[in-house]
């Protein structure tokens, strides 16, 4: 996977023009996907990730397959991790940009350099603007944040707690007058404070992916049709409950044997995916 190059300036993302720290120069292993065929999406959040995050991040990026879009991701742990492979599985081009260097020996995370290959061999890239033997370090990682904030029309911030770095690229990508889009999480969940706090400071809340669609101006019809609706068991355990009657989310905690916060995510999910709805203090299925 070493076949590192320098990618000539004229064939940079057009958008890393317009911010004020560009790169001297940007590393690249495997194909850059045409930023005149597809549009670039950011997706980052918390390496802490919650199952909810987990199941909204591959919901929102599943309903993107088919449609000329890009995923760019940091190949961190967590959310980036799993944007990064729920891309591959739908068919959508993504676009890596470690905090490091581009060789195996200090590609990071370690753990993900199988992740890395993967992307390359289908049809995607690794970019790193460090040179190929640079490990990485603290100021590596929002470094890093700068150029896919930039390169991307839109990010979509999944989860962040209070302090974590994923805000860092929320912050730049509205210096840089970018999108910002935001899952809205539990308000229980340390994963919400700084997701929540984007929200409050104007950043748009994202429930369907027909929303990032939108923000995207995306209005094509896609190649391919959207895989069917697939629920988990803890999911089709509520759907059924709900099948026989309304319940308030108490009832629910009492009826189903999980714990509450992992009930509390199944719900919301189903919210987002339109599949229930919430009506005078009880969930109901929609009609």
């Amino acid at each position: 996977m070493d076949n590192i190059r320098i990618l000539k300036k004229e064939y940079w993302p057009p958008l890393l023009a317009e911010i004020p720290d560009q790169p001297e120069k940007l590393y690249i292993i495997g194909d850059l996907p045409s930023p005149t065929q597809y549009t670039y999406l950011a997706v980052v959040g918390s390496r802490k990730y919650s199952n909810y995050g987990k199941e909204a991040c591959r919901e929102l990026i599943s309903g993107l397959a088919g449609y000329p879009i890009a995923i760019v991701s940091g190949l961190a742990l967590g959310i980036d991790s799993i944007a990064h492979q729920t891309a591959l599985e739908v068919g959508l081009p993504t676009i890596a940009l470690p905090g490091s260097g581009l060789t195996k020996e200090v590609l990071y995370p370690p753990s993900n350099r199988q992740l890395a290959e993967k992307i390359v061999t289908s049809g995607g890239c690794l970019l790193s603007e460090f040179d190929p033997d640079f490990r990485a370090t603290l100021y590596s990682f929002p470094q890093r944040n700068r150029l896919m904030a930039g390169m991307s029309t839109a990010t979509l911030i999944v989860e962040a707690s209070e302090k974590s770095g994923t805000l860092i690229t929320a912050r730049l990508a509205l210096d840089y007058n970018r999108d910002v889009l935001v899952v809205p999480g539990p308000i229980f969940n340390e994963g919400s404070v700084g997701t929540l706090r984007l929200l409050k400071d104007g950043a748009r809340p994202v429930q369907t992916s027909a929303d990032i669609l939108d923000v995207l101006n995306i209005t094509s019809i896609p190649s391919v049709q959207p895989r069917n609706e697939i629920l988990s068991p803890l999911e089709q355990e509520i759907c059924t409950l709900l099948a026989k009657e309304p319940l308030e989310r108490e009832k629910i905690f009492l009826l189903i044997k999980s714990k509450p916060n992992e009930i509390s995510a199944g719900l919301s999910l189903l919210e987002i995916k339109n599949i229930i709805e919430e009506s005078g203090g009880e969930f109901r299925l929609c009609h």
